[in-house]
């Protein structure tokens, strides 16, 4: 591990100071699950690490008039054992509890698994220069590439690896974003880029921006939600593939619907197309392999990970008759 400076500020105006405009040289410390490994790895090699542990009022999880506020330090344990999550946003009580292990839940937070780097194992490897660190090439798209993307991809084909942000994103949270401008509002879906779009780190936070807030809205009467996914590893691991659905009934039909998928794409992955073949309609075995189908209908998968269609498929069609 390289030697750095670590701050601790008092205030999140101050950590964006501190953070300044250069992302190469600085680093944000919440949890430190993601950012501890990638320094010992020397993956980063910044010269100062800001932390936010130190900023009162960043692990608050309150119910607000328009819904819930969770801070970006609400530990993941927290988040699933919460009874106004599991009784309102059942999905995602469910996707936090499926991250890792206990231990892990306990000290990872939820600004830290919205914000991780890819868990692919070409850039996580110190002495591969892949398109994440400025190369030419991305080794898992000729490489060893089953746990890579198979929508999405291009020119780089890791798979998102949050649990977390499907499900937010199948409830429309939103993120405020405080930075050296001042702060914004943005849904947390767009918080998220494809590498054709922007290769590098795939956030679309700007220099010195940090994740000060995440908001739920408050879900409809009818709403019901699930998150479910398949790891190769029964005891803890990142999802293969997770499907996070969201549905609301009125009258026996669905009125409202959210899909998000994890671990199949470079983003939180939502096919809104597929969505819509759900809307005035009985939820039924028919109907969830119809979506199923859809949501799968332009992959693009690599040598080693075709499994992941028909996987994705099964995923999406026991999430939607779980919710029946």
């Amino acid at each position: 591990m390289k030697q750095f400076l670590l701050y601790n500020p008092t205030s999140l105006e101050e950590a964006v100071e501190l953070l300044g405009t250069d992302p190469a040289r600085a680093e944000l410390l919440a949890g430190g699950m993601d950012l501890l490994g990638r320094l010992k790895k020397r993956i980063d090699t910044p010269d100062r690490v800001v932390n936010l542990q130190s900023v009162p009022g960043l692990a608050s999880l309150r119910q607000t008039a328009e819904g819930l506020s969770l801070g970006p330090l609400v530990t993941l344990s927290e988040l699933g054992e919460n009874p106004i999550v599991q009784a309102k946003y059942r999905a995602v009580a469910e996707a936090a509890k499926s991250v890792g292990s206990v231990q892990i839940r306990n000290t990872g937070t939820v600004g830290g698994n919205l914000c991780q780097r890819p868990r692919c194992w070409y850039f996580r490897h110190r002495d591969y220069v892949c398109l994440q660190k400025h190369g030419t090439t991305c080794y898992g798209e000729a490489g060893e590439s089953r746990y890579h993307a198979i929508l999405g991809g291009g020119p780089c084909y890791f798979a998102h690896p949050s649990d977390l942000a499907p499900a937010l994103i199948a409830f429309d949270a939103t993120v405020r974003l405080v930075g050296p401008q001042g702060q914004r509002t943005a849904p947390l879906e767009s918080l998220y880029c494809l590498p054709a779009e922007k290769l590098a780190y795939g956030l679309t936070l700007a220099p010195g921006e940090i994740l000060a807030e995440v908001r739920l809205p408050a879900p409809r009467p009818g709403t019901r939600s699930t998150y479910v996914k398949f790891k190769e590893k029964p005891s803890f691991d990142f999802s293969l593939a997770g499907v996070a659905a969201m549905v609301t009934f009125e009258n026996g039909k669905v009125a409202h619907a959210r899909i998000a998928l994890s671990g199949v794409a470079p983003v939180p992955w939502h096919p809104a197309e597929a969505e819509k073949a759900l809307l005035g309609a009985k939820l039924d075995e028919p109907l969830a392999r119809k979506v199923a189908e859809w949501v799968v209908r332009n992959n693009m998968p690599l040598a080693d990970n075709s499994y992941k269609i028909p996987l994705t498929r099964t995923l999406v069609r026991r999430a939607l008759l779980s919710l029946a």
